[in-house]
């Protein structure tokens, strides 16, 4: 039944001959009578609880409180926002108060960039990463700013930093590569202060199964097209650098690469050595490359003083070479290493020249091609080579008994 709350101020008089203002009604089944000595005293209660009755009409009762307006406004949409929900307010609240902390003052993403890479540029002068891998982190974090501009680092959430690590579909290797560099640089901010928490622990990180043999590598039958080509390609001015990517397995990189700071002086044809400095090398360590009969061949039919390792504009170049023969990154490098385990086969001595570790070696070169292969790739010589220069077997690596 529908209970209604309607008041009605009327003249009333007492027993003793007094006259009251009385205000009669109901209040949600309660009724109301009440006397008061002037009208005005009698309208003012009847507009009260004719306001209170519209309240509770409206799920609202009056209370006294110390909160102000704008904190009971913000009161009510917490508990709106909370509707539902197992826990009650003061566990949210309790939990928040124990593990949010505040940023010591808010720092933009681009100001961020800029003093991490002061600190990174700081450690390549004191040789604690190489400038290698200081290009890469520019590389990456001058993405980040423009992907992120405007907002502070407090702002990045997994979220936002996942499709980031994602764009242009990557392979999983570069996705936790590029997660890896992402999360030292907030690893950064967060002992700044300029973040609370490093979003980057909800960042997914996919662990890769590698399998032994997985190295992709070229037959010698193309190795020996390739080489044929560029001995015809500009005269043969690609020959030095294709030669040691795949006969002495330098590094190929032109942006980061071993082979962009290799110099003449390095390579020895005397004494049939690479010397691979610290400075060159990827890994920061000197290693010794013994240079092959075939390719001294190479080097004294196109050598260094008259064909530079580097040529201008070789990026490009490269880049047309290897989609016309299918030569992925490394693919010259992994050649060169299953080929010398093939030939030689000494995982040591592998893992020696190509300056990785000999379980590597193990797990993704050996058995990839047979000795009869490795003699025909060795045995790839110039056709503007004299006879006797593939003949100095004393430069060939002999394996340890």
């Amino acid at each position: 039944m529908k209970i209604e709350n309607t008041f009605a101020v009327s003249r009333y008089e007492n027993r003793n001959g007094a006259i009251s203002w009385r205000v009669t009604g109901w209040l949600h089944g309660v009724r109301i009578r009440r006397n008061f000595k002037t009208r005005d005293e009698a309208a003012a209660e009847k507009s009260v609880l004719e306001l209170k009755s519209v309240q509770q009409n409206a799920g609202m009762r009056s209370v006294m409180t110390f909160l102000s307006d704008a904190q009971l406004r913000e009161a009510e949409d917490a508990f709106r926002r909370l509707e539902g929900q197992p826990k009650p307010l003061m566990f949210h609240l309790d939990f928040a108060l124990t593990n949010y902390r505040p940023p010591a003052h808010e720092k933009p993403v681009d100001e961020a960039v800029t003093a991490y890479l002061a600190v990174k540029e700081a450690e390549q002068v004191q040789n604690l990463i190489s400038s290698a891998m200081l290009t890469t982190i520019k590389r990456h974090m001058t993405a980040l700013k423009k992907t992120f501009p405007g907002i502070t680092v407090a702002d990045l959430t997994a979220a936002k930093l996942t499709p980031f690590l994602q764009r242009g579909k990557p392979c999983l290797k570069t996705y936790n590569n590029r997660r890896g560099l992402v999360s030292t640089f907030l690893k950064f901010c967060e002992q700044q202060d300029w973040m609370a928490t490093n979003p980057i622990k909800k960042v997914p990180y996919y662990r890769i199964a590698r399998r032994r043999g997985s190295a992709k590598t070229i037959s010698a039958v193309q190795a020996q097209e390739l080489m044929t080509y560029l001995e015809g390609f500009k005269g043969g001015r690609l020959v030095p650098y294709f030669a040691l990517c795949l006969f002495a397995g330098i590094r190929p990189c032109l942006r980061t690469g071993e082979m962009l700071r290799l110099k003449p002086g390095h390579i020895d044809l005397e004494t049939g050595v690479i010397r691979v400095e610290p400075d060159v090398s990827k890994v920061k360590e000197l290693r010794r490359v013994c240079i092959q009969p075939n390719l001294a061949a190479w080097l004294r039919a196109y050598p260094l003083d008259k064909f530079p390792i580097i040529i201008p504009n070789l990026q490009k170049i490269r880049a047309r070479i290897a989609k016309r023969f299918g030569l992925t990154h490394d693919v010259m490098r992994h050649t060169f290493i299953s080929m010398h385990v093939a030939k030689f086969r000494s995982i040591g001595e592998a893992a020696l020249q190509a300056g990785n570790s000999e379980s590597i070696i193990k797990k993704h070169y050996l058995d990839l091609k047979s000795k009869e292969e490795a003699e025909q790739f060795f045995g790839i010589v110039p056709l503007a080579a004299p006879a006797a220069s593939a003949q100095p077997d004393a430069m060939e690596v002999k394996p340890a008994a």
